[in-house]
């Protein structure tokens, strides 16, 4: 992949940059949901990371191959049984919170099998997703894409939503970012930001 390549995808997933931005060289990392393997792909070609995907759909597991990602077929719903504690240094689920049914036992897995966790997901929040509610419709955005009779997300939530969430299940956040397309929001994040990327671990 080509600097031109990473810049390109960091324009398109801003959070991919926010990721790779807390990840030090040659950690070992576990992406959840990984799709096309992407994510995985920009953290090795920036970070030189060593990891694994975790992708259930067969067309993504190819597409992952010819990226050169290291993926292994698997469910999440089902948990993460297949991993030792303490295997990896990170384990990311990028977009794909939202998607998950069993959030909880997901979240606390992620903390079984490595130091620290990575997330990102599109904030219901946002001020235009709001707006559409209050017009009487469902948000559809670019990190919303979908109609509501054929979306995969299941389990929207806000930034606050998020951090009371981490707070009940005893998990410290470690720092966050919240973006609009590619630009940072410092200013009522919970209303001015799209996007949110956290990153945490369990409490001492």
């Amino acid at each position: 992949m080509s600097a031109h390549d990473h810049f390109s995808l960091a324009a398109a997933r801003p959070d991919f940059a926010a990721i790779a931005a807390w990840i030090p060289p040659g950690a070992s990392v576990l992406d959840l949901g990984c799709g096309d393997g992407s994510l995985l792909r920009y953290l090795q070609d920036t970070r030189k990371v060593r990891g694994y995907g975790v992708e259930i759909d067969d067309l993504n597991i190819v597409a992952c191959i010819q990226n050169g990602i290291n993926v292994i077929h698997g469910d999440l719903e089902s948990g993460l049984s297949g991993f030792e504690s303490d295997a990896f240094d990170y384990v990311l689920l990028s977009q794909t919170l939202q998607a998950t049914r069993h959030t909880e036992p997901l979240v606390q897995e992620m903390l079984r099998v490595g130091r620290e966790g990575v997330v990102s997901f599109p904030n219901f929040g946002h001020w235009k997703a709001r707006l559409n509610v209050i017009r009487g419709h469902m948000p559809v955005s670019d990190e919303l894409p979908y109609q509501w009779y054929d979306t995969p997300n299941v389990h929207l939530c806000t930034l606050h939503d998020f951090e009371s969430f981490c707070a009940d299940l005893s998990l410290q956040i470690l720092d966050r970012r919240v973006m609009t397309g590619g630009s940072e929001v410092h200013l009522l994040p919970n209303l001015l930001g799209s996007m949110a990327v956290y990153r945490f671990k369990r409490a001492a």
